[in-house]
């Protein structure tokens, strides 16, 4: 009977740890989600490795731009019209549950066809679970409240924050299964 708890608890603490490990990728990472400067999101899309599990976050001015996921030919007429999910909050986390293809663009009339849009390939991931496509896998959870863009962390620090993010993952995850540890060894 010990064995089989303490089984429970290690296949507990894989699933744990194993949903934890998301890297975040902030979308164009410090000059944020906008139709302003230099930023090609198709070419910060191909620098970056996006796996089952990831999030992406998008900041930006809520005032100025949206989020619109897409599907591929609305993407390549720039058309969020008929969006599959859309986001508002200027701070939008989107996790990627799904391997294949994801289309974003900004809804702001000009602004997709200046470059507001991004293109994001996953690959699957073995740290997590394939789910089936479907528009119910598309996961939202607004992060932090809106901001400006001013003092927001460069490249480098924002590789860091995901890292950091992380290891709080994991860390939490850890003191959890713990306790969990703790418990099926009480019995």
């Amino acid at each position: 009977m010990a064995c089989t708890k303490r089984t429970l608890a290690f296949l507990l603490m894989l699933a744990f740890v194993g949903v934890s490990l998301g890297a975040v990728h902030k979308v164009g990472d410090s000059t944020g989600w906008t139709s302003l400067g230099n930023i090609d999101y198709l070419k910060w899309a191909s620098t970056k490795n996006f796996h089952v599990g990831d999030s992406l976050l998008f900041q930006y001015n809520p005032q100025f731009h949206n989020v619109m996921q897409v599907t591929h030919d609305d993407f390549q007429s720039c058309n969020g019209t008929s969006a599959i999910a859309s986001y508002t909050s200027g701070s939008d986390s989107v996790t990627l549950k799904r391997p294949g293809h994801f289309y974003f663009l900004c809804g702001v009339p000009g602004h997709c066809q200046a470059g507001q849009k991004v293109d994001v390939l996953v690959k699957s991931s073995s740290k997590a679970p394939i789910a089936s496509p479907s528009p119910s896998t598309l996961g939202s959870s607004p992060a932090n409240p809106p901001s400006e863009m001013l003092g927001a962390p460069g490249p480098a620090q924002s590789s860091a924050l995901s890292l950091i993010s992380s290891k709080n993952s994991l860390a939490w995850s850890l003191v959890a299964v713990g306790g969990v540890f703790g418990f099926a060894f009480y019995f």
